[in-house]
């Protein structure tokens, strides 16, 4: 269980939010929205260890996660706005490289099932500098399948995809959730996996 107990978090010196309460039980999603500005960001990354509160801790099965470290950050998978993908590597390596600093390493065989299957077949072998947006993100993505963290802490993971691509990210979302796994995700864009089955944080402290 992923539990928050009176969080707060600054930028420079303003308050983003305070007293910031929740947990998170095996097969929810928690959505986090709110204003540009507001604090989702910060708040995945504070999540994930990334970032030191102002006050407040962030609990993994009721121990702190700086008390953790290691064993914590096994159970997380953190994708940000970025990719995190090497321009100069292919979407095979970047993929078995990123599964070695999960902690969980792969095979070429699957590494290749999980490109196949999020939707990058015939360009698996291609330096990812030269693939578009959407495919490289798909890249970034594969990694989700593949990997056994329980805590999936996703920051806007739709972005640049296809229809296509946001159906299959949604169905792969579901299955972790399925399997007793958390995630928690910030989307600009309207899903059907936000959309009533999900719980909801509204971010939006203000002075």
């Amino acid at each position: 269980m992923l539990e928050v107990r009176n969080l707060a978090c600054m930028r420079g010196d303003r308050r983003l939010f305070a007293d910031l309460d929740f947990a998170l039980e095996p097969g929810e999603l928690l959505y986090v929205h709110g204003h540009n500005g507001s604090g989702k960001t910060t708040l995945l990354r504070t999540l994930c260890g990334l970032i030191r509160p102002e006050a407040g801790e962030v609990l993994w099965q009721g121990e702190d996660i700086r008390g953790l470290r290691e064993d914590f950050t096994r159970e997380v998978l953190y994708l940000g706005h970025k990719n995190g993908i090497k321009g100069d590597l292919n979407g095979l390596e970047n993929l078995q490289v990123a599964s070695v600093l999960d902690g969980f390493p792969i095979s070429e065989q699957q590494a290749w099932d999980a490109l196949e299957r999020i939707g990058l077949d015939g360009h698996e072998d291609l330096e990812t500098k030269l693939l578009s947006q959407g495919q490289q993100r798909r890249v970034a993505l594969a990694r989700l399948l593949v990997n056994r963290a329980r805590l999936w802490v996703l920051d806007e993971p739709f972005t640049a995809l296809d229809k296509d691509a946001v159906a299959l990210l949604q169905t792969v979302i579901r299955g972790h959730l399925g399997g007793g796994g958390m995630v928690v995700l910030t989307t600009h864009q309207e899903v059907a996996l936000t959309d009533g089955e999900a719980r909801r944080l509204k971010l939006g402290w203000r002075h």
